[in-house]
């Protein structure tokens, strides 16, 4: 099985390699990209049924032993994670591969969209093996170069500005990871993960506190955490639609997945917490207030995006088992369900000519397909029983009783209320796009209008309508059939998420893969 570790890097950027000489042979192109992305999706299966059944997976690059060597290591979250992003990965590059057929290049060139995009998908990889900070860090500027390109196909306006902002944003928080990086060797000597976790104690507790802010700043910028979230809203939907859909669903769960690693295995005291909760309480209440007043759907699922990453980071902020373990099964749900909505949202664009809900109306006669798509997502993301979106925030809610203090009860009660006002946000949409009638669009004043407002800089001019492919149809389909899977099998994943959670439960089980000679409470 340690052959297969290095493969789900080295697939995507060989991939990559071979599109980009194919040029402008779109087929082999096509082929090659959903070949590389189905071998990672078997090879990510294969390496958490391995590590689920027997014990994380390790593997010292040429054979340099940590901390020497660079260090891959897979254990329950991470191969959980390459698996629900292969399957994301892979949606989506078949509802871009629907959309190039039927429009050519204008959204998608063909020449660059499939060699980043396998970029893209090395860089996520990386991210999620990495056993040191430096190749965390390696696998953070791999997808943000790549994503810096995809954000700005195209080339229009609107697409440019959102891309210089995305790209001031992203690489802000890279400097402040890197210096928070050479903050850490500087004062331990290593980057090793393990071997940080091993020697951090040793550290004054004022020079802790800096270290773990510095890495809190930097992975809160990429997680879109409040009040670093501001660049999101107006990032996200310009891009085309299957980027934008890729994007929302994994990128920012990326930077959550590295404040796991954070709070799990280097900095597992509870100082920081209630800070981390406080953070999760204002993310949940102004994401939601955020997604509330605005009237075009892709700007209405940024927020929720920004709003339910407070889920996740009050999962983790419990520093418990069981809150880790619900934030986990969290992810693995918001990423598809997400991804889900704005593949939805993409499909309405091509139906209505518009994501705006002044603008369009009576979907649910025109585009039933559509509108069952977009509907039971919709009641996930929401949290409406029986679907994973509840499951995962009983779990949270649950693990935050089990705490028992008054921050605790109050982000129960904010949690609840978010829910509320996601499920507002979305039936609206629902009631003004699908359900209005096409006749009563224009002129309609009424009150569920009157409180929102268009996205800013925009035109006020409406796209020509489009037929819609089969692929991007299907492919929509696909992941509403994976988020109804989430639910059906929610007690076998919850399982595996609780399991993955033991395993972060401290430090000492991850230093003991590398250094097996470690014992609990002596440092090294």
């Amino acid at each position: 099985m340690t052959a297969l570790v290095p493969l789900v890097v080295l697939v995507p950027l060989l991939g990559a390699a071979l599109t980009l000489v194919l040029g402008r042979r779109a087929r082999p192109q096509r082929i090659v990209a959903a070949l590389s992305l189905v071998a990672v999706l078997a090879i990510g299966i294969a390496l958490l049924i391995a590590v689920d059944t027997g014990s994380p997976i390790v593997v010292e690059a040429g054979n340099w032993q940590a901390p020497f060597g660079i260090v891959l290591i897979v254990d329950r979250l991470s191969a959980l994670m390459i698996v629900v992003s292969a399957v994301v990965l892979l949606a989506v590059l078949i509802f871009s591969i629907g959309q190039g057929l039927a429009d050519g290049d204008d959204e998608t060139p063909v020449s660059i969209y499939y060699p980043t995009y396998l970029i893209l998908t090395t860089g996520v990889m990386v991210a999620f093996i990495a056993g040191d900070l430096f190749n965390l860090y390696v696998g953070f500027e791999i997808l943000l170069v790549a994503s810096y390109v995809l954000i700005t196909l195209g080339g229009t306006e609107s697409r440019i500005r959102a891309g210089v902002t995305y790209v001031i944003v992203s690489l802000l928080s890279s400097i402040l990871f890197l210096a928070a990086i050479g903050m850490v060797y500087g004062a331990l000597g290593t980057v090793n993960l393990a071997q940080v976790a091993q020697r951090v104690q040793e550290l004054p507790i004022d020079v802790q506190i800096l270290l773990h802010v510095m890495l809190l700043v930097a992975f809160g910028i990429k997680a879109a955490v409040f009040p670093l979230s501001f660049w999101l809203p107006d990032s996200y939907p310009s891009a085309p639609a299957p980027v934008t859909a890729a994007f929302a669903g994994l990128l920012t769960k990326i930077g959550v997945y590295a404040i796991i690693r954070v709070e799990t295995v280097i900095f597992p005291s509870p100082e920081l917490n209630p800070a981390l909760m406080v953070l999760a309480l204002l993310t949940l209440v102004v994401g939601a207030l955020g997604a509330v007043a605005q009237a075009d759907i892709k700007r209405i699922l940024s927020f929720t995006l920004v709003s339910h990453i407070g889920y996740m980071i009050l999962g983790v902020a419990l520093g418990t088992v069981a809150g880790t373990a619900a934030a986990i099964f969290y992810i693995v749900h918001h990423i598809v369900v997400q991804t889900t909505l704005f593949l939805a949202a993409g499909l309405v664009e091509r139906e209505a000519g518009s994501t705006s809900i002044t603008k369009i109306g009576g979907l649910l006669a025109s585009a039933p397909i559509v509108a069952v798509l977009f509907f039971i997502p919709a009641l996930n993301l929401g949290g409406i029983p029986p679907f994973s979106g509840f499951i995962g925030k009983l779990g949270l809610f649950q693990a935050a009783a089990e705490q028992g203090d008054a921050l605790a009860y109050i982000l129960i009660g904010a949690g609840a209320l978010v829910s509320l006002l996601t499920l507002y946000a979305l039936v609206r949409v629902w009631n003004l796009a699908f359900w209005r009638p096409a006749g009563d669009v224009e002129g309609d004043e009424t009150r569920l209008l009157r409180t929102v407002e268009e996205a800013p800089l925009t035109t006020g001019s409406i796209a020509v309508t489009r037929a819609t492919p089969r692929l991007m149809t299907l492919s929509t389909g696909a992941m509403v059939a994976v988020g109804v899977a989430l639910t059906i099998f929610a007690g076998p994943l919850y399982a595996i998420s609780d399991r993955a959670a033991q395993n972060l439960d401290g430090p000492e089980p991850y230093i003991q893969l590398l250094f097996p000679e470690f014992e609990e409470g002596v440092a090294e």
